[in-house]
């Protein structure tokens, strides 16, 4: 297993860590570590460097720099030029794991559910989760590898549309605009509403504001 964290650059992501890996490269990312509501999720992402078209690959780049809509359009296109797995982890393993533990769980699990075992994976940030293949860590990976850069994107799009579902079932929270993050009408609808069995128990935001209800 290698770890080398590499830092990033002020260049939008290619495939160039890819290549110079060399065969069948997953890049891996996650989000949702920081709501207060809901799981986290984590993608694989496997680029076939020959088949994705030029307009896609000079689209992609963290998915927190682009809107919605753009990283809906991404979303939509990937499959038919990249392998994908998706893993999560839920509130109760967060409470169980800490956040951290849950997060490389959850990337675990999208390494797995990738339909082809890739030879090298590029992971985002400074923690490796155990992965049963080289990898190499990447500081802010999202920014310089395309790979991770579309996994980012695959978990942000799933986990929004987790989180608008979940709001169907829970409203009042405003969870198909926040993500389950800690916005004042979050904040106001748990001291009105109380928890939920999607929300993270041992986060300390949460505490206070039930210790003040």
């Amino acid at each position: 297993m290698i770890s080398l964290p590499v830092t990033a650059s002020l260049t939008m992501p290619d495939l160039k860590f890819e290549q110079n890996a060399g065969g069948i490269v997953a890049g891996i990312d996650e989000v949702g570590r920081g709501p207060w509501a809901g799981p986290v999720v984590a993608a694989a992402v496997i680029i076939d460097r020959d088949q994705i078209p030029f307009c896609l690959s000079n689209s992609i780049d963290d998915s927190k720099k682009l809107s919605l809509v753009k990283r809906e359009e991404i979303a939509s296109r990937l499959p038919s030029c990249a392998k994908i797995g998706i893993g999560a982890a839920t509130p109760n393993e967060i409470e169980r794991l800490n956040i951290l533990g849950a997060t490389l769980k959850a990337m675990e699990r999208a390494f797995n559910a990738l339909p082809v075992k890739p030879d090298f994976a590029l992971v985002d940030g400074n923690k490796m989760p155990a992965l049963p293949c080289p990898a190499q860590n990447m500081i802010k990976g999202d920014s310089i590898s395309l790979s991770i850069a579309a996994a980012s994107i695959i978990a942000k799009v799933t986990r929004d549309r987790i989180m608008t579902k979940l709001s169907l079932r829970y409203p009042g929270y405003g969870w198909e605009r926040n993500a389950g993050y800690g916005t004042t009408q979050h904040s106001k609808a748990l001291r009105d509403i109380g928890l939920t069995p999607h929300h993270r128990q041992s986060f300390a935001p949460i505490i206070k504001i039930l210790s003040l209800s």
